[in-house]
């Protein structure tokens, strides 16, 4: 199948359009929509049959997700996925090793999704995946995932942190590297999913983080547009905007039938895999610390928890009415929708100031 995959890919570049990422990056987003819209129907009629009463809600959370939720299945993400994955291998440069980096950890952590949502999805409950068997089986797939992406680009940074606005700053890490950037794979997906709390809140500032890391992707890949605009080259990574066009695609099917009322989930199956594809870019285009700019959305969702748990552990006292903080704003009176789309203009105002940190000319 790949080997087919790799002579369709090598027999569409003899077209000269074909050779541009710009067109196949188009080509990704658009294909992994139709996708989405056309089997997604299908999904989650099947899912809503197979799941019986769907996802489980929680009983201290607001009392109108008890309500409006119940029964909507989940495993969403599978939607996503299947478009987006599909998508990549007829689109991108399948003899890219940061390609194959970015859909090992996605489907990776889709898979340790998967299995959690199963898990709560059977026993009617939200505990799934045991959280330390959970994190050492991604920290696992993050650290592999790093260690690739160091071997990749071992002729340039391979193992070392760039910083945002300075061009020439950079930290060697040595195989301390294989542990930060498994960090931060592992830190960006368990952070999307702790973001996937309401109707359409986690996969807007997905897709815009997708956008611009496809962007940055685009710029640092090459050689020429990286020296232009005063960033780091990191050779290669141009390719993964197609993968963003693909997630990006993937996403904006998703969120029809995502949109308020819900009638699918994204579940732990798409919002891990989702966090741990983004991460896994940062990494590889060496923009580590601008994902946490641009995802600023969720490192405030995943800070209100650790706020949260270490405030009632310590002085028995909780700091929000409930965490994740976009629970807590349910509670003071905003309606799902305000808390929503409030959320999405964070998102987009974060995600310019995280590209206005690339210093371009």
């Amino acid at each position: 199948m790949l080997y087919f995959l790799g002579q369709l890919g090598d027999s569409l570049a003899a077209f000269n359009v074909f050779r541009y990422i710009t067109f196949r990056t188009a080509g990704a987003m658009i294909t992994a929509l139709f996708f989405v819209f056309m089997f997604g129907p299908g999904m989650i009629a099947l899912l809503r049959l197979k799941q019986g009463r769907g996802q489980p809600i929680r009983e201290d959370g607001p009392q109108t997700h008890l309500l409006t939720k119940k029964g909507t299945p989940t495993m969403g993400g599978l939607m996503i996925l299947s478009g987006a994955v599909i998508s990549t291998l007829l689109w991108s440069n399948l003899s890219n090793g940061y390609v194959w980096v970015v859909l090992f950890v996605t489907i990776g952590f889709g898979a340790i999704g998967f299995y959690d949502d199963y898990l709560k999805v059977k026993r009617m409950s939200h505990k799934g995946f045991g959280s330390k068997q959970r994190l050492l089986l991604e920290a696992i797939i993050g650290c592999i995932a790093a260690f690739a992406i160091s071997q990749l680009a071992a002729g340039s940074y391979g193992t070392s942190l760039l910083f945002p606005f300075v061009k020439d700053l950079a930290v060697n890490l040595g195989y301390f590297y294989i542990l930060f950037g498994g960090f931060v794979v592992v830190a960006a997906g368990n952070s999307v999913n702790l973001t996937d709390g309401l109707d359409g809140l986690a996969i807007v500032p997905v897709m815009v983080a997708a956008g611009c890391f496809g962007f940055i992707a685009y710029l640092v890949g090459s050689q020429n547009y990286a020296d232009y605009l005063l960033l780091n080259a990191v050779p290669g990574t141009a390719e993964l905007a197609v993968v963003c066009g693909a997630l990006i695609g993937a996403g904006l099917g998703f969120l029809w039938f995502n949109a308020p009322p819900a009638q699918i989930f994204m579940g732990d199956t798409g919002s891990l895999a989702l966090g741990g594809a983004l991460g896994t870019i940062a990494v590889a285009t060496k923009h580590e610390i601008v994902l946490g700019i641009i995802g600023g959305l969720f490192v405030l969702e995943t800070v209100s928890v650790i706020v949260q748990v270490t405030s009632f552990r310590l002085t028995g006292k909780r700091v929000f009415r409930m965490a994740p903080i976009h629970h807590h704003f349910e509670h003071l009176g905003w309606t799902e929708s305000q808390v929503v789309i409030r959320f999405w203009i964070i998102s987009f105002v974060l995600a310019l100031i995280g590209l206005s940190s690339l210093k371009l000319r």
